[in-house]
């Protein structure tokens, strides 16, 4: 059957679908000769273009080996940023990620410049966009270093819900990771993806967080065996595990 345009270029990499509708405003896309819209469908036999490159469709059914999603896990450090290109020269998260034969890498959400820990790529944008979105509600677990302890009455709003600048946030739990002196360890669940949520949740109530690690997304965990900037492809059932959530 005939699937919508945004759906299948995503599956097959192209990017997200609010990329892919960018390029369709754009006039970047034509199907069969004609300027794409954003209301077409694709089959199989569809020529489509894209700056006049041919984008190869495969079918999409799903279980067929064809459709099967490469998910590829990394260890960001510090230090490196969430972009495929920088003006100021920084490194990225994609400079050292193995090159595919097929597509491009997607990332499943980001890391700020300052942060470490898991990011995971995709060369399948439906399923990237569905791990991203706040509806969906996959769990994203840091373990933060503050400076300073938090009371309680601290910690309860956090679980409650605190005004940013861009509405209600809150962390779905709270655990205490310890510490000595000053610092001290939580490790805390948040349930979406806005720019720099946890720092600012905590700086919501006068503590900064120091060190910031995603220790798991989703279904998917750091190992303790990994060193920040080696890179691993998932096995098929985390794969799998993935789809599920």
């Amino acid at each position: 059957m005939p699937e919508r345009i945004q759906k299948v270029l995503a599956a097959l990499g192209v990017g997200s679908r609010r990329h892919i509708d960018g390029l369709i405003k754009a006039g970047r896309i034509r199907v069969n000769g004609s300027v794409a819209q954003p209301g077409d469908r694709l089959s199989d036999n569809d020529r489509v273009t894209i700056d006049r490159r041919r984008i190869g469709l495969r079918p999409l059914q799903e279980g067929t080996a064809g459709s099967r999603p490469k998910v590829l896990a990394y260890y960001k450090p510090e230090g490196e940023i969430c972009s495929t290109k920088d003006p100021q020269g920084r490194r990225t998260v994609f400079a050292g990620l193995p090159k595919l034969r097929r597509g491009r890498w997607i990332s499943i959400g980001r890391l700020d410049i300052n942060s470490s820990g898991l990011l995971l790529f995709t060369d399948n944008g439906a399923l990237a966009n569905n791990l991203m979105h706040p509806r969906n509600q996959v769990e994203r677990e840091y373990a933060v270093r503050v400076s300073g302890r938090a009371r309680q009455e601290q910690l309860n709003a956090l679980l409650k819900g605190v005004r940013l600048e861009d509405g209600i946030a809150r962390f779905a739990s709270i655990k205490d990771g310890g510490g000595k002196g000053r610092n001290h360890w939580y490790h805390v669940v948040i349930m979406e993806g806005r720019n720099r949520e946890v720092r600012r949740l905590w700086e919501s109530q006068g503590l900064s967080a120091s060190r910031l690690i995603r220790i798991r997304y989703g279904s998917c965990s750091l190992p303790r065996n990994k060193r920040p900037g080696q890179f691993w492809e998932l096995k098929q059932e985390e794969v799998d595990a993935l789809l599920s959530s």
